[in-house]
């Protein structure tokens, strides 16, 4: 597994490299965005860390260019804990988010959640979940609709197959959290919103007036199936 570190405190990103290299990655650094764009584009990455605050592109501009040619995971560093930054973050296409400063016990629990969710589960290889012209296939992590391939972050992923392997089942916005984040999440839950919006922009015809991923009022969201 190669992951990639962006921070432009280079002590910090030596820690995070010795601590991931410890649990068997293959790790490297960069310590500005526009490296980290460049790295990512030429390089074949299973997860990316990247910092908020760095000079010649800050992390968020770098993350949405990484999302124009690439899915693969970003867990995204801040010192800011508001809620606002967080939501920012997700809209520009980041998986995770982890405040400085912070444990790096948790910072590993984070990547190999990721890491785990992106490569599937053995148990789901193969399978095709199919709801009108909407499809995933399963292996390849992939979503079709209208037989053209639709390009999702590794969490818009998680939201959209859980939702389709349980049809009709309502769930909180504290359910999506736990199961598709997989920890508790000490913030805002309008991120599950973010994600929902960004599903229907994807993959409705009409996101104003959405087929399939429907908003049951005062309790979640469910597929319609």
């Amino acid at each position: 597994m190669r992951i990639l570190v962006v921070d432009d405190e280079k002590l910090l990103v030596k820690g995070v490299k010795f601590n991931l290299e410890n649990e068997g990655y293959e790790v490297e650094c960069a310590y500005d965005g526009a490296s980290a764009v460049e790295l990512a584009r030429n390089g074949r990455f299973d997860l990316i860390i990247l910092d908020v605050m760095m000079p010649e592109l800050d992390g968020q501009e770098a993350c949405m260019r990484i999302r124009e040619f690439s899915n693969v995971p970003i867990i995204m560093l801040t010192a800011k804990s508001e809620d606002a930054d967080k939501l920012m973050g997700f809209e520009c296409g980041a998986d995770d988010y982890v405040t400085k400063p912070f444990n790096i016990l948790e910072l590993k629990a984070r990547v190999r959640a990721l890491l785990r969710r992106a490569a599937g589960t053995q148990r789901n290889r193969g399978a095709v979940l199919t709801a009108g012209d909407l499809s995933l296939n399963t292996e390849e992590r992939v979503a079709i609709r209208d037989g053209k391939t639709v390009d999702l972050t590794a969490k818009e992923y998680d939201l959209i197959e859980l939702l389709m392997r349980n049809p009709r089942r309502v769930y909180s916005r504290e359910n999506l959290m736990n199961v598709v984040w997989g920890y508790a999440y000490a913030g805002d839950y309008r991120t599950v919103d973010v994600h929902i919006r960004r599903l229907r922009e994807k993959l409705e015809k009409n996101p104003a007036e959405p087929e399939y991923i429907m908003t049951k009022w005062g309790v979640g969201y469910y597929f319609k199936g």
